[in-house]
């Protein structure tokens, strides 16, 4: 939605945005944007709410509203999200969260292989989930996916096992664990058919941590702010070590991290697992990062 004013201060024009009739000046050109704001502000609100509930069955609404009251109770205690009003909640994170679902089913179910695995039972690790985010909407929205969600936190754990319990979600396990360290661990270690990132580190970092949870044939997802082909590129070398390359980079329509927007289009990089990972990371976590772009 794109909205226009005019050089002039007179803003009575447009009675049915300020309700009231147009006898003159009622705002300063100060006050009008602060009215506009709030007017968008309650539209989108509005609009993402009915697009949420188009989403999601009652079942599920009640329990991203059972999330959201965790989320917004726990982060007056502990640094969980910037955002702190409830529509805000729905659209940057609930909404952004629906937003990467038909991307990565889409992308799994042309570039995954070796698999008769459907989109239909997926077992997915969320790394560095933080508030639960992507992975709790994931599992409200897909009740039949397995979510992991690995977190370095104790406290953050905390309000994890909180919210899982409290949205009455039985498809998710909460692990407390560096990215580096689960990665090595044999447990998770090549187990999941998808491992998604929310925009948790430069790409060249995020390839290391993340693609060794995936399975030989999986896929990783990780969801980048706009024009990451740069940070694409210097990666390039780091993800055909670790047995892996950047299968595509798909526009999302999404109101994500970057504030000041009120629309960008967000990227996901999709990189499929061609090779074994398990002969790979033998020196400490990073090392793969200092060798630097591709020649």
């Amino acid at each position: 939605m794109v909205l226009l004013y005019p050089s002039v201060r007179c803003l009575g024009l447009w009675p049915h945005l300020i309700r009231m009739q147009p006898k003159g000046c009622r705002f300063g050109r100060n006050q009008w944007l602060e009215y506009r704001r709030k007017v968008c502000d309650a539209s989108s609100a509005r609009s993402v709410n009915n697009a949420v509930r188009e989403t999601l069955d009652r079942k599920q609404l009640t329990q991203v509203s059972e999330y959201i009251d965790s989320l917004l109770d726990w982060n007056q205690r502990m640094d969980l999200t910037a955002v702190t009003e409830r529509d805000a909640v729905m659209e940057r994170h609930i909404m952004d969260s629906l937003a990467l679902l038909p991307v990565l089913e889409a992308a799994y179910g042309e570039n995954s292989s070796t698999t008769t695995t459907t989109t239909e039972q997926l077992n997915i690790i969320d790394v560095g989930t933080g508030a639960g985010l992507p992975g709790i909407v994931f599992a409200i929205a897909r009740p039949a996916w397995q979510i992991t969600l690995l977190e370095s936190l104790q406290k953050r754990c905390n309000f994890l096992d909180y919210a899982v319990k409290k949205s009455g979600l039985s498809n998710v396990e909460v692990v407390r664990a560096r990215a580096e360290d689960g990665g090595q661990d044999k447990m998770h270690r090549e187990k999941y058919d998808v491992a998604v990132a929310r925009a948790v580190a430069e790409m060249r970092v995020l390839s290391e941590l993340c693609l060794p949870f995936v399975r030989v044939g999986g896929i990783f997802v990780a969801a980048k702010g706009p024009n990451p082909l740069e940070e694409v590129e210097l990666s390039k070398k780091a993800v055909h070590l670790l047995g892996a390359s950047i299968l595509s980079i798909s526009n999302v329509d999404s109101t994500g991290p970057l504030e000041s927007a009120p629309m960008i289009f967000r990227e996901l990089l999709i990189g499929g697992d061609h090779g074994s990972t398990s002969r790979l990371l033998l020196g400490p976590p990073g090392t793969l990062f200092s060798l630097g772009p591709s020649r």
